[in-house]
């Protein structure tokens, strides 16, 4: 149960200086009320000391509210709360362990179900009436529902004292099933924001003490997904390729006070977007890309 207000005052500047607005788009002082629920049930079975298995359903919901960026004079319903997104959630799996308990297993398949999907999209205004869109304002809205089901795998493994090796396999399949866009559904063609059909890791760890009582470690790491789309938007341009990523470090434990590490990440220098937008009705296409290859070096000192 929760109240949400929004006092919204939303001014459209063209001057480049911003020292008079051209006119109001959205002035207005509402609250609504929220209300949901989240249950949940799972039962677990241990069938052997090291195997277990379960399941479990749940309902999740990410709370409705209001779009402090909308333009209600040209898009009435900007000014109107948007739902509460929910999503009812089901999964089975099994935890693991073998060879003496130095290989850990975890495996799971997932099934949700979502309603009211919240998105933050940009939506195209034609502002002289000649049915080409040559403005945009900043939407927030329920577009409709979709399913997410998929399967994922965790490991760890230990086959000495010092080697530790970790990591996950995961395979998505996404689909809308309604998306609503100015009244028609455009489900088949719309895809869930970065959400990889198929992603994975994997970690090799090296362990030892050293005679003067110190311990060393060095970790290298492997991650990769597939084709992704950052945004609702499908410009071909924004859509990001698969690509994989390495980091590595070593971290020096002294004593029980001094640390040194130093670490690297994107070795490779692996250049890949995180998020972009294209927004044809002025003319910008922006993309945003993750950091290149860095290294740090830091010491801690516990006392």
């Amino acid at each position: 149960d929760e109240d949400k207000r929004a006092i919204v005052l939303n001014r459209l500047y063209a001057d480049p200086g911003f020292s008079r607005p051209v006119a109001v788009t959205a002035d207005f002082d509402k609250k609504t009320n929220f209300k949901n629920v989240s249950p949940k049930v799972s039962l677990d079975y241990q069938i052997t000391p090291d195997i277990m298995v379960y399941g479990l359903a749940t309902r999740g919901f990410k709370s409705g509210g209001y779009n402090i960026r909308a333009n209600a004079v040209a898009v009435p319903r900007s000014a109107e709360p948007f739902d509460d997104e929910t999503v009812d959630s089901y999964e089975v799996g099994s935890k693991m362990a073998f060879l003496d308990q130095r290989l850990f297993l975890n495996v799971s398949a997932f099934y949700n179900k979502y309603k009211d999907i919240q998105l933050s999209v940009f939506t195209g205004l034609d502002t002289n009436g000649d049915g080409i869109d040559d403005s945009f304002f900043g939407d927030f809205t329920n577009a409709g529902a979709g399913t997410i089901k998929g399967l994922e795998v965790e490991y760890q493994y230990l086959p000495s004292q010092h080697w530790l090796i970790s990591g996950n396999l995961a395979w998505l399949d996404t689909r809308y099933d309604e998306y609503m866009d100015r009244g028609i559904n455009v489900a088949r063609q719309m895809k869930f924001t970065n959400a990889p059909e198929f992603s994975g890791a994997l970690n090799v760890e090296y362990r030892t003490d050293l005679a003067n009582g110190s311990n060393l470690s060095a970790r290298v790491s492997y991650s990769y997904q597939s084709e992704v789309w950052p945004t609702t938007d499908l410009s071909p341009a924004i859509r990001q390729d698969g690509y994989g990523l390495v980091n590595a470090g070593v971290i020096w434990r002294l004593d029980d006070a001094w640390t040194f590490s130093l670490q690297g990440t994107n070795l490779t220098d692996k250049e890949y977007r995180t998020t972009g937008y294209n927004i044809p009705a002025v003319g910008t296409l922006i993309g945003f890309y993750g950091p290149p290859r860095q290294y740090s070096l830091s010491v801690r000192y516990d006392f």
